[in-house]
């Protein structure tokens, strides 16, 4: 039995440390969204596959008999496809989807469908912290003319795709007081968030809530039609059971 982690979130990096210590031979796989992540207690692949052929010949290369998909919840692409393939191939397939985050007492959301919609929203000459990462940043091109700061872990390699934005280079954990501090410094009028969940990231809506600044917080895509758990614990509990 080799089970294939498909890795890049804390749950992942838990699930690895686990099948590590149980002894439960394991590989992980990043898709190289970041340069240098951080290691993970299992053999480790980064890059992506290669599309849906190059999957399909690892996954029989590598001896692969099971898939744990703990990727990011707006990893869309990855996770349907990874699905449907197993599936195909009757692959047993298991998707880690952490719960979503809800709005609380004093918080001021406005839920949207996609990048895009922001700049409906958003009035012109505001200041916006985007904590969506860089993959979809061209997608804000309709905040051109606001001040738009988007944070992410490694310096770009390319310009702001649109005027009048930034890069701001930083790397988890932010606790609260970081958040705090850094949207009070900058003069944050709003915030854009994917709902990504999990407690490690939330502090920046804590920070928001606690100096009343509006977030736009963008939806989940929806997930396959496929055997789902919450927890790092219930996949490692699957695994055991294969």
């Amino acid at each position: 039995m080799t089970i294939l982690v498909l890795a890049g979130t804390s749950e992942a990096k838990e699930i690895a440390l686990r099948l590590a210590e149980l002894g439960i031979d394991a590989v992980a796989s990043l898709a190289g969204a970041t340069r240098s992540p951080a290691a993970l207690d299992l053999p480790s692949r980064s890059g992506g596959f290669g599309g849906e052929d190059g999957f399909r010949a690892y996954v029989k290369e590598a001896g692969i008999t099971a898939v744990i998909d703990a990727t990011h919840p707006f990893a869309a692409q990855i996770t349907n496809r990874t699905a449907r393939i197993c599936a195909e191939i009757g692959l047993p397939y298991l998707l880690v989807s952490r719960p979503e985050w809800t709005p609380q007492e004093g918080d001021n959301w406005t839920i949207i469908s996609r990048e895009e919609d922001a700049a409906t929203i958003i009035p012109k000459g505001s200041t916006v912290f985007l904590g969506t990462g860089r993959q979809t940043l061209d997608r804000f091109a309709g905040l051109e003319g606001s001040r738009v700061i988007c944070r992410q872990i490694d310096p770009p390699t390319a310009p702001f795709p649109f005027e009048g934005g930034e890069f701001l280079i930083g790397r988890p954990p932010f606790p609260v007081a970081r958040e705090l501090s850094l949207f009070t410094e900058l003069g944050i009028e709003w915030i854009v968030v994917k709902n990504a969940g999990g407690v490690a990231s939330a502090t920046k809506l804590t920070a928001a809530r606690e100096l009343k600044i509006p977030v736009l917080m963008i939806k989940r895509p929806p997930v396959p039609n496929a055997q789902t758990v919450a927890t790092a614990d219930a996949a490692v509990v699957w695994a055991q059971a294969l």
